[in-house]
């Protein structure tokens, strides 16, 4: 059934279909029609209401559990509340400061996207995701290599002027104090200032290139590097997660929430359908089935892609049940995003 079908059941039919929503979400029950029709808002017989529970029923917006149970949303259901009849109130300055004081600007970004997801986590009481920036957008600044022994060397990379990792790497050969000094002059010589991706692209090629011409001190200034950047590519964290052990709470299907657990765990998946929100600059919806994404079929993913620096680099989002407060957590994604975009710089 199409939208413009749905947006022509009658008022009636409307405000008893969005009252068995809310009840359907404050309770994770079903709702007897006898049920509706004490509630005050309701001036109708428990007949009339049984009567608009057939009519959305065969309009596919309600369905029963199992024999004699009341009606609760169907996911187009859902859908049609969400996109139709939901009232999203205005942001609460409140929480607008509550998240400002755990997005503090001052912290490093990768502090930022951890805050920012336990934040959510937990005031949604759900399992929040945030992507982090691509690799493609993190530059190299400055790379420092001290030398600890035993053919190991401690890799400072200094990125987006702001932050800092420490990566020890092994080596084929001991190298001085003075050889790896002229290595990191010559590598912040020539790759400052380069994407991450486009300094590994430019070693590897450097290194396949023809040895008779290159200098000593270039192949091992490449060789180091690429042994560095090797480690960075391996460890780079591409998704935070926070409250994942509240997947239990929002189904009693273990193998959904197995399958979930080694989504998040693997990422990839799970990364390629926060990709297709990047584009978007609005809070994207998922419901059920419509994320493509078969452990959600059960669940609803709510997301917001947020910038660094005017572009956008990431996606953070929550994965809930179905019958989640949608007027509560979409404007909690909202805030959080926009929040993260204003704090975050690199």
């Amino acid at each position: 059934m199409s939208k413009e079908e749905l947006t022509v059941v009658n008022s009636r039919a409307q405000q008893l279909f969005k009252l068995l929503v809310e009840q359907y979400i404050a309770n994770g029950t079903p709702v007897p029609s006898k049920t509706l029709a004490r509630l005050p808002e309701v001036a109708v017989s428990p007949a009339t209401v049984r009567n608009v529970m057939g009519e959305l029923e065969s309009r596919g917006l309600v369905h029963s559990p199992h024999t004699s149970a009341g009606k609760i949303p169907t996911q187009q259901g859902l859908r049609f509340f969400v996109d139709s009849l939901l009232m999203v109130e205005p942001w609460d300055v409140g929480r607008v400061k509550a998240i400002e004081a755990e997005l503090d600007g001052d912290l490093s970004p990768k502090e930022l996207i951890s805050n920012a997801s336990s934040f959510l986590s937990e005031i949604t009481q759900m399992t929040c995701l945030i992507s982090t920036p691509k690799r493609d957008k993190i530059y190299l600044r400055h790379v420092e290599f001290l030398n600890l022994g035993d053919t190991r060397i401690l890799v400072i990379l200094v990125l987006n002027d702001r932050e800092v990792q420490n990566r020890v790497i092994h080596t084929d050969k001991n190298f001085s104090d003075i050889d790896l000094n002229q290595a990191a002059n010559f590598i912040n010589q020539e790759f400052s200032g380069l994407t991450l991706i486009e300094v590994r692209e430019k070693v590897l090629s450097g290194i396949q290139a023809d040895k008779d011409l290159m200098s000593r001190l270039m192949q091992d200034a490449l060789d180091i590097a690429s042994s560095a950047l090797d480690v960075h590519s391996r460890d780079n964290q591409d998704l935070v997660v926070s409250g994942e052990s509240r997947l239990l709470d929002f189904t009693e299907d273990t193998e959904t929430v197995r399958a979930l657990f080694e989504g998040i765990s693997e990422k990839g998946k799970v990364l390629h359908l926060l990709d297709q929100c990047l584009q978007s600059s609005g809070v994207q919806l998922f419901i059920g089935e419509e994320s493509g994404y078969e452990p959600l079929d059960e669940m609803s993913l709510v997301t917001k892609s947020y910038e660094v620096e005017g572009q956008v680099a990431g996606v953070l989002g929550v994965i809930g049940p179905k019958r989640m407060d949608y007027k509560d957590v979409i404007p909690m994604v909202d805030i959080t995003a926009s929040v993260l975009s204003a704090a975050i710089r690199y």
